[in-house]
């Protein structure tokens, strides 16, 4: 069922009940997960067989048991379908079928005849009723028949499109303020949940710029109700401000040279891959009127006075190379006096620490990053964003790699890339959320090299080794890259029906349907089943 009434539907529901919850592997899940912290927080290991109903007994307040849904845990039989319920923004339009329209009650089918006693009547009685009798029941199947036919059409419509609504961070920020024990910590978490959707493509500019706005006003409400608290300038504060700033990955913790080259906007548009693109690169910084020195060096190094313009320097050249949105609405958070960061810093440093390969240790990628979003934890989020950097770097590199080798090639009614065992730092990339975006910005990056028209407007079909003992390999399904794109992904669909219809092993087991395991042998026949399917 569908929850409208946070407070009355959930808040009092769980208020003194475990709960076992689900984090999807993306940033904004955790983020909502971070808001949902009440006096409890449980965090088991996703790869213990625990009995849930063994652990702490609640006490006022809810304990949440907090689940990684990469790895499996043991929860046979400890909720069933009645019990699973969505908290959706009202103003979500999601398109949800009508309960009737997909659910009926089989106790109206149930035919009764015969019950009646027929003492009495006369033969020209019976045949009367055992003829309405049997115009009703045709009646009735027909009517089942229509119905059925409907439902497949409804659910067909409603389950071929993949698509976000709210930020789960944000309806969750929602619940807190509606019962006012929303705090500044709550209201960033619900900011970088909502640049993580931001960042990933999962929502338009058009949705995005909304809530912006809606989040803008609680940003105000919460200036102005501690701008006269003495914390407000405390070495442990956080100060959270809005502004509009370049569209440049990780820069202030960066060099602004290798932010230009390894941001997917602008190594796109510049077209890094080739001698052309570097060329022009260092015209547009001649024209911005930087010093290669100074652009070289870490940004918190550089000139103050050329730090102060830094930002209409850059958006002004950028109009004149053709990048007319190098600036974006976004927020930033002051930790103290001298710790500042963006919201799309935080989203790549938690998305690193959460997708890093396992070191060995024993530490839990996953729970890395939850701490990482902790004010309390500033080491592990700088942790992060080294990864962060590493990452984008592997990022340009294999997209070079795969444009200047023509790995990238039409399929027909899409296009199609096999990246390879050898490939460089394909360990960073074994995980959903990295390989998306990965693709996705091997797409962005696509679409500005090809002069095909028709390539343009293909979508993305990725494969990634996963593991050579297993003989997987992961398959990520991209939508088209356009500018009146609406975000809604139909490959998650079209994987199941090529896998259903060429009997190839394949593995749902993501949140995102378009990210599927398969079997490395079968992959010739699913490719071939899914040109069919989607020509």
């Amino acid at each position: 069922m569908f929850v409208s009434d946070f407070r009355k539907e959930f808040y009092e529901v769980v208020q003194s009940q475990r709960v076992l919850l689900f984090v999807a592997s993306d940033v904004d899940a955790l983020c909502a997960c971070k808001i949902l912290q009440f006096r409890y927080f449980v965090l088991i290991n996703c790869g213990a067989n625990v009995d849930l109903l063994d652990i702490l007994q609640p006490d006022e307040e809810a304990v949440f048991f907090v689940c990684d849904t990469h790895r499996p845990v043991n929860v046979v039989n400890v909720y069933n379908d009645t019990q699973i319920k969505l908290l959706i923004k009202q103003d979500d339009d999601l398109e949800v079928p009508a309960y009737e329209d997909i659910f009926r009650d089989e106790e109206e089918d149930e035919e009764h005849s015969g019950n009646e006693s027929d003492e009495g009547s006369e033969p020209s009685e019976k045949r009367t009723r055992l003829e309405e009798e049997i115009a009703e029941r045709t009646l009735k199947r027909r009517q089942r028949r229509e119905w059925e036919a409907r439902r497949r059409d409804i659910l067909f419509d409603y389950e071929q499109y993949e698509y976000h609504g709210t930020s789960a961070a944000m309806v969750m920020f929602d619940l807190a303020w509606l019962m006012s024990k929303d705090l500044s910590d709550m209201l960033w978490w619900a900011i970088v949940g909502l640049t993580d959707q931001w960042v990933q493509d999962k929502i338009t500019q058009v949705k995005y710029v909304t809530d912006v706005g809606v989040l803008q006003r609680h940003v105000s409400r919460h200036g102005h109700r501690h701008e006269d608290e003495e914390h407000a300038l405390s070495v442990d504060c956080a100060r959270i401000s809005f502004e509009y700033d370049l569209r440049l990955a990780l820069y202030q913790h960066w060099s602004l040279h290798d932010s230009l080259c390894n941001t997917c906007y602008t190594a796109a548009r510049f077209k890094l891959w080739s001698l052309h693109g570097q060329k022009r690169l260092q015209e547009f910084l001649a024209d911005v009127g930087l010093p290669l020195k100074q652009v070289k060096q870490k940004f918190q190094s550089m000139d103050v006075s050329l730090k102060e313009n830094l930002r209409e320097m850059i958006e002004e050249s950028a109009n004149k190379f053709g990048m007319k949105d190098m600036r974006v609405q976004t927020f930033s958070v002051h930790f103290g006096f001298k710790h500042k960061f963006l919201a799309s810093d935080v989203v790549f440093a938690t998305m690193s620490l959460m997708e890093s390969p396992e070191d060995g240790s024993g530490t839990d990628s996953f729970t890395q990053a939850l701490d990482s979003l902790s004010r309390g934890n500033l080491d592990k989020l700088y942790r992060g964003l080294e990864l962060a950097k590493q990452q984008l770097r592997a990022t340009q590199q294999i997209i070079a790699s795969c444009l200047c080798t023509n790995l990238v090639v039409s399929q027909g009614p899409f296009l199609y890339c096999s990246l390879t065992e050898g490939t460089p730092d394909m360990v960073l990339f074994s995980k959903p959320a990295s390989l998306s975006l990965l693709s996705r910005h091997l797409l962005k990056s696509f679409v500005c090299s090809t002069k095909n028209r028709r390539c343009k407007l293909l979508p993305l079909v990725m494969a990634a080794p996963l593991s050579v003992e297993q003989g997987t390999v992961t398959m990520v399904g991209i939508p088209p890259e356009t500018d009146s794109s609406d975000r809604k992904n139909f490959f998650g669909r079209a994987f199941e029906k090529a896998a259903e219809g060429t009997n190839s092993r394949a593995l749902h087991n993501h949140f995102d349907l378009s990210v599927m395991e398969l079997k490395a042998e079968d992959r010739s026949k699913f490719l071939d089943a899914l040109v069919t399917l989607l020509s």
